[in-house]
């Protein structure tokens, strides 16, 4: 019982951490276009988001993908890019009876992208072989589970605040959070050292 407590822990704290601001600015840019009443949307896409985390994750246990970690690095800011524009781009459009399998998709593969940019630490983490890190990395994917949930909940009810109180339209909302998001996670993606090779 230890070992899966260990294991959750390092899945909660490698989200609830302000070093990986990165994703949690992709869980603030994938959440502020819905609400409490859209619960099942969320929820799926959180889940794909860490199904696609543990996909990357698995496979390069197994050592069945390898991508250089500089690689990795420039693709995290730019699928938060993506998403942030995204928003930009349909805040305020009526998307209730629009399906989601698009954005599902397009989750599950940024889910994938940053599993891997955690997959060269949690292979140092674990000893033995492939088979004995199945068990630890279901432990860590829950953990994230719970970390990604924890932080959707906390971005509805900022949403909610922000829309109710302060009466900001949920349009509004969204433009404002996606620009700062862009502003964030742009120096990131100039800075990155894949221009310099």
């Amino acid at each position: 019982m230890n070992e899966f407590w260990l294991y959750f822990e390092i899945g909660l704290k490698h989200v609830l951490n302000i070093h990986a601001y990165d994703h949690i600015l992709f869980l603030i840019g994938m959440t502020i276009p819905y609400s409490f009443n859209d619960w099942r949307k969320w929820l799926t896409l959180v889940s794909l988001f860490t199904l696609g985390h543990s996909i990357s994750l698995f496979l390069s246990v197994f050592g069945i993908v390898y991508i250089k970690e500089n690689l990795v690095e420039f693709l995290i800011p730019i699928t938060i890019l993506i998403v942030a524009l995204f928003n930009l781009f349909t805040a305020g459009k009526n998307n209730k009876n629009e399906s989601i399998t698009l954005i599902a998709i397009v989750t599950l593969l940024f889910g994938i992208i940053h599993g891997l940019g955690f997959a060269n630490y949690f292979k140092t983490l674990l000893s033995g072989t492939a088979t004995d890190k199945i068990l630890p990395l279901s432990e860590f994917a829950l953990g994230i589970e719970c970390a990604q949930i924890i932080v959707v909940i906390a971005v509805l009810l900022l949403s909610f605040v922000v829309q109710s109180v302060f009466r900001f339209s949920k349009r509004d909302w969204t433009l404002v959070m996606s620009a700062f998001i862009i502003g964030v996670v742009t120096p990131l993606i100039i800075q990155s050292p894949i221009w310099y090779r």
